[in-house]
């Protein structure tokens, strides 16, 4: 994955033992382009315990002193997805001094508010994050540090971890939100492709309590969510439960994207219908469908969007793919990333499988976040 003044290259690589992998990711990798001084770092839990360990190896192998990442189930590499196996996978990147900074210790509001968002005397223009799922303020810190920064604009993922949860912010760090903060001097483009499809129309709630749906359009909440599953739907619904989920849709968006929450219960008795979410009254809700063909529809409509705006082909990338995608979702290995690689061509791409995926100001799931160094 090197080439002559490419400004990012990448390395991956499976193995039991995570010097080996390590150091099959810098025979690839090399010690990155001339001047590197950020690498992204991505590993799979096998070797969450070892992070730091691995943090120090790259930094003394490649005199790279700044690093970003997390955990994940899984990783992504360029034309490769590695799941539910021992794998690590980075993307060395050079840019200008001064046009990022990386930041970690952010668990509330007022740690953000301690933060010095700026690069010189500047705002910060745009963020890539890693965030501690545990953590129940993530969804408010995202939108605050998004809007402090230029573009309003922040991309990234929660890890996934079956041991220890951690981040690497230069360091490792845990508990909350860390990452980098970019100038406008960095050139990116970012996406986000939803892993679901609407079975119905909008709905408006006329009627709830907490997480509790209790009338759609001034009828009973059950009884408009059994009419757009169909009698069909309905009948095999215990067979399908997992599949099946609830719409928000964002106010404001001119993609017509949505948030997607789990069905958490339903009362057949009171026809009531609880998701995992607080909605408000006069709200808008579609119930949605996850499955590969429209996941893999939109993805290309994703990808579609993407290229229309690129001029060439970019300089590196990062992809945040939901747990829920991947293996669990498309039939075909690498499906992922296969599909970047041959919409946008063979270039440096680095990313890991998430507990929860970041774009824009908000925290989505079932989705997957592409983001272009250009």
């Amino acid at each position: 994955m090197i080439s002559p003044g490419a400004p990012f290259t990448c390395g991956h690589a499976s193995s039991p033992n995570w010097r080996d992998a390590a150091a099959q990711c810098l025979q690839q990798a090399g010690k990155g382009p001339s001047g590197a001084n950020l690498g992204f770092l991505y590993v799979t839990d096998n070797f969450a315990g070892e992070v730091s360990d691995m943090v120090t190896y790259f930094r003394a192998n490649t005199g790279i002193l700044h690093w970003s990442g997390t955990v994940g189930m899984g990783v992504i590499a360029t034309g490769r997805e590695y799941y539910d196996e021992p794998a690590v996978a980075i993307l060395l990147c050079a840019f200008e001094d001064g046009g990022f900074r990386v930041f970690s210790d952010v668990r509330s509001p007022p740690d953000l508010e301690r933060q010095s968002l700026h690069l010189g005397e500047l705002p910060a223009n745009f963020a890539v994050v890693h965030g501690d799922p545990r953590n129940a303020q993530l969804p408010r810190l995202i939108g605050d540090l998004a809007g402090c920064l230029e573009s309003g604009f922040v991309a990234g993922g929660l890890t996934s971890s079956r041991r220890e949860v951690v981040q690497i912010a230069d360091g490792v760090a845990k508990g909350g939100l860390s990452g980098v903060l970019f100038s406008d001097d960095v050139v990116v483009s970012t996406r986000l492709t939803q892993g679901c499809s609407p079975i119905g129309p909008r709905h408006t709630i006329t009627g709830s309590q907490q997480n509790i749906l209790i009338s759609l359009d001034g009828r009973a909440a059950l009884d408009v969510f059994k009419e757009d599953l169909g009698e069909c739907g309905w009948k095999d619904l215990s067979q399908s439960v997992g599949d099946v989920f609830a719409g928000l849709p964002i106010s404001g968006s001119s993609t017509g994207d949505y948030l997607v929450r789990n069905l958490v219960g339903i009362d057949p008795v009171q026809k009531l219908v609880a998701i995992g979410d607080v909605p408000q009254a006069g709200a808008q809700i579609m119930f949605c469908r996850r499955d590969e063909p429209s996941a893999a529809q939109d993805m290309s409509r994703m990808l579609d969007s993407i290229k229309s705006g690129l001029f060439g082909r970019p300089r590196g990338g990062l992809y945040y793919s939901c747990v829920g995608r991947g293996p669990n979702l498309f039939s075909e290995e690498s499906a992922e990333a296969g599909m970047i690689r041959e919409a946008l061509g063979d270039f440096p791409l680095v990313g890991f499988f998430c507990n929860g995926e970041i774009s824009h100001n908000r925290l989505y799931g079932y989705t997957g976040v592409l983001t272009l160094f250009l």
